[in-house]
């Protein structure tokens, strides 16, 4: 049995029938198996790219199979589709191997009867691959897009709605470049140097980012867990984007600043850090583990200034009326600028959902706006790039909040400012996650 692939189809198996995180799924397969390093860097090549082919995978796989797709056993759809991403995306696998290794794997999780359908379902794709060849031509771009760049027909029709066809073709293939793995520098136990010099001498390759000066992106390192600077708190994992965040609330050592929807905690123990751990930080969210998470982090990086908070966001501005110094929203949102760092997320999402949000956002905005002081700071950020759930919704609550205005949030960025009141990031053109910035002052 090749232990490589019998973990990624388990992975898969998760992801698809069970509804789990591909990330949080690959994480505990992998430290479970006693994989080599090449066979787990296999492993997180076949897991990401199968979630991320999605929809893809399976038009391809209706080209071949005469019957409905959920008619196969789950175990054996996502062998069958593990099969094809090799066949058809994988181009250092050998044919043979993938058709193979994906018999052996349905011999185990079925039967010898179902192992021979597998096998003539992918010796075919590899003899006939023209099947599968997507449609083109007049009428069938934004069809030929979304099955090219393995995102929902939906989203890509949206997208080229908004962004012309070029802009939605460079949003979508950006989705599928590699994210890098970004960390802020934890400022309160050394400088961005000494964090460097830190990874240098634990095997690891940094460089630093353009966005921010605590950013440091790590070119080349071993398993997370086994990286010392980031057990022992000199950083933080933390994406470019996210750590502008807490330079645009700009927090001062002694205030009182509230984190309404604050989990894991990166831009809370960022506003810590910012305020030299001086003063009270109100870290807010509706569920006990995510809160527990925080304290992880904030233990990690040695921060006493952070207290959690069990509370709806919806409900903040009643507990801490005219309060805080400082606010900070990083509202739920559909997380559409992100969607490289999270393979299943894409095919996760609806348009439905989407319409839904800037209602809830609208919500928490409203109610968080109450614990700002008289001359106080509010800031809304997500990381999305739809302007429903954007600009949108910060232009709504201003026309209901007359004593709330905007301010330049591009002059708060910590590295070149922007003449921009809203700061909105896209990935296509940024080269970064997309994310949304605005801050106001309360008069």
């Amino acid at each position: 049995m090749d232990k490589a692939r019998n973990t990624a189809v388990r992975i898969l198996h998760e992801v698809h029938e069970k509804g789990a995180y591909a990330n949080v799924a690959l994480a505990r397969e992998l430290r479970r198996a006693d994989l080599s390093d090449m066979d787990r860097r296999f492993v997180t090549e076949l897991v990401y790219g199968a979630v991320k082919a999605g929809d893809t995978l399976d038009w391809i796989l209706r080209r071949y199979v005469n019957r409905s797709l959920k008619k196969i056993e789950p175990m054996v759809r996502d062998i069958l589709r593990l099969g094809i991403y090799q066949i058809f995306y994988l181009n250092k696998v050998p044919a043979s191997a993938a058709c193979n290794t994906a018999v052996e794997l349905t011999k185990k999780y079925s039967n010898m009867g179902t192992a021979k359908f597998v096998n003539a379902v992918l010796r075919t794709a590899v003899r006939e691959p023209e099947k599968a060849k997507f449609p083109s031509g007049k009428g069938h771009g934004v069809e030929e897009l979304a099955l090219q760049s393995m995102h929902p027909y939906w989203l890509v029709k949206r997208w080229v709605r908004e962004f012309g066809f070029h802009g939605a073709r460079d949003l979508c293939f950006f989705n599928n470049s590699e994210a890098p793995l970004s960390v802020r520098t934890n400022t309160l136990k050394g400088s961005r140097k000494d964090l460097l010099d830190a990874l240098t001498k634990a095997g690891a390759e940094a460089q630093e980012s353009a966005w921010t000066p605590e950013g440091l992106i790590i070119t080349k390192h071993g398993s997370l867990d086994a990286l010392l600077p980031l057990q022992q708190g000199f950083c933080q994992v933390q994406d470019e984007s996210s750590m502008l965040v807490a330079h645009v609330v700009d927090p001062q050592p002694g205030e009182f600043v509230l984190d309404c929807c604050s989990a894991p905690g990166g831009k809370t123990t960022h506003l810590a850090a910012l305020m030299q751990d001086k003063g009270r930080i109100v870290a807010g969210d509706i569920y006990e583990h995510k809160l527990a998470r925080i304290e992880e982090n904030a233990k990690r990086l040695g921060i006493s200034i952070i207290e959690t908070d069990r509370i709806d966001a919806r409900e903040v501005g009643e507990e801490y009326w005219s309060m805080a110094d400082r606010v900070l929203v990083d509202a739920p949102c559909s997380g559409l600028g992100v969607l490289r760092r999270k393979p299943d997320a894409r095919w996760n999402k609806t348009a439905e959902e989407i319409d839904a949000l800037p209602a809830l956002q609208l919500e928490i905005l409203t109610s968080a706006a109450k614990a700002v002081k008289a001359g106080g700071v509010l800031v809304y950020s997500t990381c999305t790039i739809e302007p429903q759930e954007n600009q949108e919704v910060v232009m709504a609550f201003l026309a209901e909040n007359p004593d709330f205005c905007l301010e330049n949030t591009g002059s708060f960025l910590p590295g070149e400012k922007r003449d921009e009141q809203m700061i909105q990031l896209y990935p296509q053109v940024d080269g970064t996650d997309g994310f949304f910035i605005a801050r106001m002052r309360r008069k």
